[in-house]
């Protein structure tokens, strides 16, 4: 893939996590409408994960995607272009519009994968297969 992206991808871009250090640690923060684009209505999280995951798209939902743990590979598309990203630092997230189609790949057996979602969870919303997004894209 070559050039800028003009339909959904064009919306997805790294976002840095405001990060203190000091001798403890580190501690990170997310606010919505700060740092993120939208209000969170949902935080969920993948741990212990033994086979790819994703495989599907939101129609309406927008995302943060982060690594705290370990990495992890997403690979997304718009139905056009296809671009992907290794998430492998807990202060950088990767920020996902609607109609992204997923599939997370190369997970590492550490992997914790955090997303926080602008939706409810709504089955009825989501296109699981690739056939049924690539549908919805072209009658848009």
């Amino acid at each position: 893939m070559t050039g800028p992206h003009s339909g959904p991808l064009a919306g997805v871009r790294t976002i840095d996590v405001p990060t203190v250090r000091d001798d403890r640690g580190a501690l990170s923060v997310i606010e919505a409408g700060t740092h993120i684009p939208f209000a969170v209505a949902r935080v969920f999280y993948m741990h212990h994960m033994t086979v790819d995951r994703g495989g599907h798209a939101h129609r309406d939902t927008e995302q943060l995607v982060l690594a705290v743990a370990g990495s992890l590979t997403l690979t997304l598309t718009d139905g056009r272009d296809t671009v992907s990203h290794v998430l492998n630092d807990p202060t950088r997230g990767l920020y996902l519009p609607p109609m992204i189609f997923i599939d997370i790949t190369d997970i590492s057996p550490d992997a914790v994968c955090l997303v926080l979602a602008s939706t409810h969870y709504d089955q009825g919303k989501s296109l699981r297969t690739r056939e049924a997004f690539l549908a919805a894209v072209a009658a848009k």
